[in-house]
């Protein structure tokens, strides 16, 4: 959010530079995520007012104007602006002066006719948009002032970084509210008063759904004059808060809303059919939106509807048909208080965060909507007319909500934050926060504003205390509990050493979203049953992840974007995987390679990574286990993964994860030029160790003896060496494969393997019969079981 400086100290008096303002507001929890200035820098622009304009000599679009610039000589002005009047006040750019972007204005001959200086549009010094006329000013400035004083350009822009929980600081008043309650200060909130109506007009409001809309106050104002002008000073306070002036209707409801956190809406009263009422969409409605946007409205979405149907989506962005238009005269204006729970996470399915959305989801004041009504009457009545009709409130009590006292002991506030605070300086924090605190023997009961919706338990109190008594003056101590040292196997491999051994290999650690985007997911697991958020932060983050492997590969495309040619990511996190035993949550390792096997170099032949290489990181992975040998890297299909270039990783029978290259379809579907292979491995079961035990080494030599097998090849590795093994007896000390040939001599759909057996026994000599005989049962197994036969 934006905050004028300004601006605040028409509520608030603090007597804080802007370096305090920032100290003190992040201090108590109001980061300020940025410092601006309120406008460019530009020099020499003072306010003048037009004397006389006429006709340019030699050019049909410009007018010679004659300037009061406040220096008792009138300056001859040549201006092409269509809005350049005689009596206007204007922005008069002298010779000299230097306006954003570097331009110097200096003496200037317009097709002929001489011309002393500029003057300015909004755009040309940076103050709006709006470049089709000249900038036209207060009649009340006085000619020859500095530009930057008349209209306080030197004002200071507060960016806060505001947590989901303070919706009542998202607005002048709330933060004047907290500043108030920081220093010490009186707030000065501005006198609103009611506004008498002088028509009887009223327009009837129904609410059929009280529980997500209890409240709903309405105006009939009649005679409104659209084409009227904002006002400067209303224009720059939006512009200064990130808001374009659009029209006086519009500029009020969205002052007002800024000023005191109420979102409001004005509709085209000749527009409206019959009634309005608050209710629960039908499913499948239409609603043609005020950004162009046409939605198809689910059951749970509420609306503001009127006899013909939805005209604006409750809290959220109201309809095209019943907005205000450049011929509109008689306007109804809405101000209403919805339930967070009815508006959360409703404009995000559409795609949509708005000003209003942002505000109802954290919780605006339930006693607010009142007061911003007479408020929007009163500006809207000075800026552009009107017969405002009578104030009406609709309301369902019972629906309203409850602030039920939260009680805390005094005692407890010490014992969490670590310092004693007086009891009278607790109670008059709490009064400089709106709450009403009352003492029942011990127990504070305390009973917070209708504004804060966050504050609900005792540790809720207690922050706020803390915050505002100032968290730099409660001293660094000892924490006051029992120390128990968690146990530190010997089995588990350290997060800290896998990462080490990832960098080591080239790998970069990434961290994603624990959130995936739903399409993303069923493209990864086709059918899955994921968890699914009742509030996501966006449209694309609706989903909790089955798998680390989505956020890797977005993370992938956004360095392929950036003409990154050879990436390699892991990250370690969680997934939550959705089964018939409910929601599992587990640590996983996943990983990455994509580009080309090797940096670019002189050394050795460009070649793109593959299965090979990363099952390569993966095996000195599991060398940190001492398991390396009973794992197994079976192939088996996965729907994300190449289908032949897949396998599962498992130890026995337990499944460790998977590895493979992205499926040709997804890598179309993602824009990916090249497949990275992927992997991911349940973290606790994948880096357990087997303990050394101690192994008496044998003082018998070896006997080496070599084979070549030809075996079809679906025939694994894993298979002739498990075969090998058995057949061994005990006596394979080592398995080597020394050479793997196809071609002339081996038939198609045949390879052949080219085997080094190293024998040794613990308590005598081989003998070659020994070895002999190790070799014919090897021979023979291989035979039988794998169809071998032996290669001469």
């Amino acid at each position: 959010m934006r905050v004028s400086i300004d601006w605040l100290s028409g509520w608030i008096d603090a007597g804080w530079d802007c370096a305090e303002f920032t100290r003190r507001l992040t201090m108590a929890g109001l980061e300020v995520e940025a410092v601006e200035p309120a406008a460019p820098a530009f020099t020499g622009v003072v306010v003048a007012r037009v004397i006389e304009v006429g006709p340019h000599p030699d050019a049909a679009k410009l007018s010679v104007c004659r300037v009061d610039d406040g220096s008792g000589e009138p300056l001859q002005i040549v201006c092409g602006a269509p809005n350049a009047r005689a009596g206007m006040t204007a922005a008069l750019a002298r010779i000299g002066a230097q306006l954003p972007g570097g331009t110097t204005i200096g003496e200037a001959s317009l097709r002929g006719v001489a011309s002393s200086g500029m003057l300015c549009s909004a755009r040309e010094l940076g103050l709006g948009e709006g470049h089709e006329g000249i900038l036209d000013l207060p009649g009340d400035l006085t000619p020859g002032t500095g530009l930057r004083v008349a209209l306080k350009l030197d004002d200071t822009i507060l960016e806060l970084a505001l947590t989901p929980n303070r919706g009542d600081v998202m607005s002048i008043a709330g933060v004047a509210r907290e500043v108030a309650a920081i220093s010490g200060r009186p707030l000065n909130a501005p006198v609103i008063e009611p506004v008498a109506a002088t028509i009887r007009d009223r327009f009837e409001v129904r609410l059929p759904a009280a529980a997500g809309c209890p409240r709903f106050a309405g105006r009939v104002i009649r005679g409104v004059r659209t084409d009227a002008l904002t006002p400067l000073w209303m224009t720059e306070r939006l512009r200064r808060s990130g808001l374009r002036a659009i029209s006086p209707v519009v500029d009020v409801t969205n002052y007002v809303m800024l000023e005191l956190g109420q979102p409001m809406h004005a509709y085209d009263l000749r527009r409206l059919d019959g009634h309005i009422e608050v209710r629960h969409a039908r499913q499948g409605e239409q609603l043609l939106l005020l950004d162009g946007q046409q939605v198809t409205l689910d059951g749970d979405v509420l609306v503001i509807a009127d006899a013909a149907g939805p005209i604006g989506i409750a809290g959220v962005m109201g309809g095209e048909r019943s907005g205000i238009a450049a011929d509109t005269r008689d306007v109804f204006l809405e101000v209403a208080y919805f339930d967070p729970d009815a508006v959360a996470g409703r404009g995000r399915r559409y795609g949509m965060i708005t000003d209003a959305s942002q505000r109802f989801e954290r919780g605006v004041d339930p006693r607010l909507q009142e007061r911003a009504l007479e408020r929007a009457t009163r500006l809207l009545m000075e800026i552009a007319g009107g017969r405002p009709g009578p104030a009406a409130l609709t309301e369902v009590a019972e629906h309203l909500p409850r602030r039920p006292s939260v009680k805390v002991e005094p005692g407890k506030i010490a014992r969490v934050l670590g310092v004693e605070i007086p009891r009278m300086e607790i109670d008059a924090i709490l009064r400089r926060l709106g709450m009403q605190a009352a003492a029942i023997g011990d127990i504070l009961s305390v009973i917070p504003p209708s504004y804060r919706f966050d504050i609900q338990i005792a540790e809720d109190l207690i922050e706020e205390i803390a915050r505002i008594y100032g968290y730099d003056r409660i001293g660094a101590a000892d924490a006051i509990m029992p120390q128990v040292p968690q146990p530190a196997g010997e089995q588990a491999v350290t997060r800290r050493r896998v990462m080490t051994l990832l960098a080591d290999r080239g790998y970069q650690e990434a961290i994603t979203y624990s959130f995936v985007d739903p399409a993303m997911a069923q493209l990864f697991e086709p059918g899955a049953p994921h968890l699914a958020l009742s509030n996501p932060i966006a449209a694309d983050m609706g989903l909790m992840r089955r798998s680390l492997w989505p956020g890797l590969v977005g993370a992938l495309g956004g360095n392929v974007r950036r003409q990154q040619d050879r990436v390699r990511l892991f990250e370690i996190g969680t997934r939550f995987v959705v089964d018939g035993e409910g929601l599992q949550e587990s640590t996983a390792l996943a990983g990455l390679a994509w580009g080309t096997a090797l940096p670019e170099q002189w050394g050795s032949a460009r070649r793109e990574v593959d299965f090979h290489d990363v099952k390569g990181d993966l095996e000195a992975l599991f060398a940190l286990t001492g398991r390396q040998s009973s794992l197994r890297f079976n192939a088996t299909p996965l729907a994300c993964l190449h289908p032949g270039r897949s396998a599962r990783i498992e130890d026995g029978s337990t499944e460790l994860g998977w590895i493979g290259e992205l499926h040709p379809a997804l890598c179309r579907s993602l824009d990916l030029k090249q497949a990275p292979v992927l992997f991911e491995l349940d973290f606790k079961s994948s880096f357990r160790m087997y303990l050394p035990v101690y192994k008496e080494l044998s003082r018998f030599p070896v006997i080496r003896r070599d084979l070549a097998v030809v075996v079809d090849e679906q025939v694994t590795l894993e298979e002739i060496r498990e075969n090998v093994r058995i057949s061994a007896s005990g006596l394979l000390h080592e398995f080597l494969v020394f050479d793997i040939y196809r071609g002339p001599g081996i038939e198609a759909g045949r390879k052949s393997i080219a085997l080094g057996l190293i024998l040794q026994e613990s308590s005598r000599t081989l003998t070659d019969a020994d070895a002999d005989q190790v070799m014919s049962v090897v021979v023979s197994r291989l035979k039988n079981e794998q169809n071998a036969t032996i290669r001469d």
